[in-house]
């Protein structure tokens, strides 16, 4: 029964460990094992102009990326709780959604969300833009699907399921949405009131993808793939992993469907043939979620491990960590240092040289002997602005042995901890090093 598990029961299977290799072409994957996130990546979106990521993880942040640079931009902290599903609009904005209900629409180079456009009595689990890119539409485990007119107004609920709602999608003429949830049916439902129609499947709809030309691809809690007509006629089905699917993806041309399964592959499925033309295996963790980046040939998938990684999908090339920061001075000149290692966690929002500048979170350079809060050019939350803290060895420490939400509330700092005592007293020497105090 572990194939029949929908995305709610999923959120518990964190530590699956990697399926053996599936009978087909297998492409290699060399992980750099990098991150930004402290927890599990679970959205993924790429803004239209291919040059900006944005991830949502567990650990309640959205985090905005460079893609070419590989450096992180800024963190964006709005929800309390799972960052379940993002998304990028066409004027430069982008939109979160969490655990607790809550869709928020940002800014870039703003700190707070520009608008709260609605809020779910239950988790978020899927966004959709409109194919005229004026509306948002909301899928929720509260058993509903809303529409959010994105110049603002009034959401309104397109539609009222029995139980969760895992994905959904607008067709391509934009006058309906397809829905897909718990109750094993897949939905398509009038925006105009008329009658929706339902195609029982019997099984839990975990994903869906809508093309240009009206196909939907509709991703299954037994690992299969079906692919159904605009109107919702089966056109034809693949087994694309062994377990649920929790992602589906369409390439910019429309030729490819990603599929991302729990135990951490991907197949990439030609989508006119319906056969899988290879898998991509990372570190062997949950790949939670996949988006395509336009104008390219890149995959980009997010999972268990805290990644987010970059692939070829026309070769399965593994490209490097999409987070992957350019190496600093300090950490060239300190490779050989245990804690550079440590560090490396912390350099896709951190710089340690003294023209390194701000990234997503402040410069490291001179933080020993400095105040919380006060590192020139930096937007600090207000929280931070007015802790009476100043940076030293022990202070960090204890930063990293609790954790940024006990030690600092109101931080921006995505949560992570480091628990081995050995690593953390590598760490803060390394810092202290690196960064001109020693």
């Amino acid at each position: 029964m572990s194939g029949m598990f929908s995305i709610p029961r999923l959120l518990s299977c964190l530590t699956i460990a990697l399926a053996a290799c599936l009978a087909l072409l297998v492409a290699p994957a060399v992980a750099q094992e990098m991150r930004g996130h402290g927890g599990p990546v679970r959205a993924l979106a790429v803004a239209p102009d291919g040059s900006l990521a944005i991830s949502g993880s567990f650990d309640s942040s959205a985090i905005l990326w460079d893609i070419e640079q590989g450096l992180a931009v800024s963190v964006l902290r709005g929800h309390d709780s799972s960052v379940n599903a993002v998304a990028a609009l066409a004027d430069g904005r982008f939109v979160t959604a969490g655990e607790d209900g809550r869709v928020l629409l940002w800014r870039p180079g703003r700190a707070e969300p520009e608008a709260r456009p609605v809020t779910h009595e239950a988790p978020v689990a899927a966004l959709a833009i409109s194919p005229d890119r004026r509306s948002l539409a909301t899928a929720s485990w509260d058993g509903t699907a809303r529409i959010v007119p994105l110049a603002g107004g009034e959401a309104r609920v397109a539609t009222t399921q029995r139980g969760p709602l895992n994905a959904v999608g607008f067709t391509a003429d934009g006058r309906s949405i397809v829905t897909g949830g718990h109750d094993g049916a897949l939905r398509i439902v009038p925006l105009d009131g008329g009658t929706e129609r339902v195609v029982e499947l019997g099984l839990p709809v975990n994903a869906l993808a809508v093309a240009g030309d009206g196909e939907i691809a509709a991703g299954l809690a037994d690992g299969r793939v079906i692919v159904f007509s605009g109107n919702g006629v089966p056109r034809g089905e693949i087994r694309a992993a062994e377990t649920p699917i929790v992602a589906v993806g369409l390439s910019p041309d429309g030729t490819r469907i990603a599929a991302a399964g729990i135990r951490g592959s991907v197949a990439i499925i030609n989508r006119r043939s319906l056969a899988v033309e290879r898998v991509l295996v990372g570190p062997g963790l949950p790949v939670w979620s996949l988006a395509f980046r336009p104008g390219t040939e890149e995959l980009l998938t997010g999972g268990g491990d805290r990644l987010v990684r970059r692939w070829l999908a026309t070769t399965g090339e593994h490209l490097g960590a999409v987070i992957l920061a350019k190496p600093s001075d300090a950490l060239t000149r300190l490779a050989d240092h245990p804690g550079a290692e440590v560090f490396r966690a912390c350099s896709a929002c951190h710089t340690l040289d003294p023209d390194g500048g701000n990234r997503a979170g402040p410069t490291l350079y001179g933080v020993i002997g400095r105040r919380i809060g006060t590192a020139a050019g930096y937007d600090f939350s207000p929280a931070l602005r007015g802790m009476d803290i100043i940076w030293t060895k022990e202070t960090i420490a204890r930063l990293f042995e609790i954790g940024p939400t006990a030690y600092t509330p109101g931080t921006k700092m995505p949560e992570q901890r480091v628990t081995d005592p050995e690593d953390l007293k590598d760490l803060v020497d390394f810092i202290a090093k690196a960064t001109g105090a020693e």
